[in-house]
C-alpha cells in the first residue's frame, strides 16, 4: 500500500492558554501507564471536498479546551502547556478504502498513522498527532497518535466526540469538566516512571505479533444465554464473555505446555464513576485501576465460571480500593523493593492484560459527513488484548498481542476457533461502502 504525504503543519489552540494554567501535573496513574503512543483510526466512506481547513479550524478550537494535548511532557511529572501545538498531516493513499477494510492488519494500519507507535517517545515529541488520509474511492480516514501518559481510551473517545461536535457547529462554551486535577488525589511517584519505562522496553518485543479476532454478536448472545441459565441473577457483558474466551485459551495453552501456573488475568478499569465524589467522565488523563484474577490449576476451564469470575473482580471495585492502592504503602513498596520482579512478571505470558474500549463514543464522531463506518485501535504490545466495538455495535473486535509462537497456539484454540473469526474483517463496515 502506497501513501504520499501532501502536507504537514502544526495546529495550535485558537486562543492562548492563560498563564495560571500553563502547568498541568501528571498523576501517579499517568506515570504507571505505558509511555508510548497508541493509535486510533476512524474510517468514513464519503467525505466533503476540501475538508482539511474545516478540520484544522475545529481542531484548533478543541485544543483551547484540551490545552494539555497541545503542550509537551516535562520531567515525567508535568505537562508544559505552552501551546506548542499538535501535528496535522495530510496524505493520499493510492487504493480504495475497501481494500483496507477487507482484511486490516497492524502493518497496514500503521502506514495511516502520523507517528510510529513502536518508537520511544521523547520530551520534544508532540503529545498528539493527526493524519487525514484520502482514498481513491472518495473516502477518508482520520487517524490519531496519542501519548498514553496524558490520556486513556475514555479521554480519547470524548476528545474525538467533542472535536466532531465543534466541527458541526457546537459552542466551546458548552463543553466543561475536561480538565481535572487527578494529581491531587493520586500524587506522582518518582520510582513509577523508571519501572514503567523498563517495562515498556520489554513489552515492545520484536517477536510480538498482533491479530484481530472478531466475536460476532450472535455468538456472544448465545454464550450470554448459556451463562444466564447457570447464574440466574447474572447477565454477563460482552467484555466479560470475550475476556473469558481469551483467558480460557491462555489457560489451556499454559496447561498444554506444562507451565506450573495458569496466566494471571489483569484488567484495567475506568474508575471515574466509581470514585466518591465521581471524577468527570470526560476528563483527560488516565483514571484507571487494575484488578487481577487467577485460575486454580485443578479447575476445569469453564467459560461460564470464568466470565463470572471476571464479573466479580470488576464489580467489587470501589473508591476505597482505588485510594488505598495508589496512596497506601503497598504500591510504593512494590515499586521500590521489587521493581525488577515487577517488570519481569509484567512481561511474561503468566501475566496477560485485557483492556476494553467497548461502549465508548468512537462511533459518534460525526464531523459533518456522517458517523464512521469503522473504528479501530492500534496498539502492538506483547501479552495485551484491546477490545473495541464492532461496527454493528453488537459484536466485539479483539486485537490480541502475543509472541509468534504463542499466537500460533492461540488461534488454534477450540474456543477461539468456535466463537471468533480472524480472516474476515469489518463485514458490516464493508457493506456500507
Amino acid at each position: 500500500m502506497e501513501s504520499y504525504i501532501i502536507s504537514k503543519e502544526i495546529i495550535k489552540p485558537s486562543s492562548p492558554t492563560p498563564h495560571h494554567l500553563k502547568t498541568y501535573k501528571l498523576s501517579l496513574i499517568d506515570q504507571l501507564s505505558l509511555d508510548n503512543c497508541y493509535g486510533f483510526l476512524l474510517f468514513y466512506p464519503k467525505v466533503d471536498k476540501n475538508i482539511s481547513d474545516h478540520l484544522k479550524k475545529s481542531l484548533s478550537k478543541a485544543l483551547t479546551i484540551f490545552y494539555p494535548f497541545a503542550g509537551r511532557v516535562q520531567d515525567d511529572f508535568l505537562i508544559d502547556c505552552d501551546d506548542s501545538g499538535v501535528s496535522f498531516v495530510e496524505a493520499h493513499v493510492a487504493i480504495n478504502m475497501s481494500e483496507v477494510l477487507r482484511k486490516p492488519e497492524m502493518n497496514i494500519l500503521e502506514i495511516l498513522l502520523p507517528c510510529n507507535p513502536n518508537k520511544m517517545v521523547s520530551t520534544t515529541r508532540v503529545n498528539f498527532a493527526f493524519q487525514l488520509n484520502y482514498f481513491d474511492c472518495g473516502g477518508a480516514a482520520i487517524c490519531v497518535s496519542l501519548r498514553h501518559v496524558i490520556a486513556d481510551g475514555s479521554a480519547l473517545a470524548n476528545f474525538l466526540k467533542t472535536w466532531a461536535a465543534i466541527a458541526r457547529g457546537s459552542s466551546v462554551d458548552n463543553i466543561k469538566d475536561v480538565i481535572f486535577d487527578c494529581a491531587s488525589i493520586f500524587p506522582p511517584n518518582e520510582l513509577a516512571t523508571n519501572v514503567m519505562r523498563n517495562t515498556n522496553e520489554k513489552r515492545r518485543s520484536i517477536n510480538c505479533i498482533t491479530k484481530r479476532f472478531t466475536f460476532d454478536g450472535t455468538k456472544i448472545a448465545a454464550l450470554r444465554e448459556k451463562i444466564k441459565s447457570k447464574y440466574k441473577l447474572y447477565c454477563p457483558t460482552r467484555f466479560e464473555i470475550v475476556t473469558a474466551l481469551i483467558w480460557g485459551a491462555l489457560i489451556s495453552m499454559a496447561r498444554q505446555s506444562g507451565d506450573a501456573a495458569s496466566p494471571l488475568m489483569v484488567i484495567p478499569l475506568n474508575v471515574r464513576k466509581r470514585m466518591n465524589p465521581p471524577i468527570p467522565q470526560q476528563c483527560i488523563g488516565n483514571v484507571i485501576y487494575w484488578v487481577a484474577g487467577n485460575w486454580l490449576d485443578n479447575e476445569e476451564i469453564d467459560y461460564s465460571s470464568l466470565a463470572n469470575k471476571i464479573h466479580q473482580l470488576v464489580e467489587m471495585v470501589n473508591d476505597d480500593d482505588v485510594r488505598k492502592y495508589y496512596n497506601g504503602d503497598g504500591l510504593a513498596n512494590q515499586l521500590s523493593k521489587e521493581s525488577e520482579e515487577f517488570i519481569n512478571d509484567a512481561t511474561k505470558l503468566n501475566v496477560f492484560s485485557v483492556s476494553s474500549l467497548c461502549g465508548l463514543p468512537f462511533y459518534e464522531a460525526d464531523f459533518g459527513w456522517g458517523k464512521p463506518t469503522w473504528a479501530s485501535i492500534y496498539l502492538k504490545t506483547n501479552n495485551v488484548a484491546s477490545l473495541v466495538d464492532s461496527s454493528d455495535g453488537k459484536g466485539v473486535e479483539a486485537w490480541v498481542g502475543l509472541s509468534k509462537k504463542d499466537m500460533a497456539k492461540f488461534e488454534r484454540d477450540l474456543g477461539i476457533l468456535t466463537c471468533s473469526s480472524f480472516d474476515p474483517i469489518a463485514i458490516h463496515a464493508q457493506s456500507k461502502l
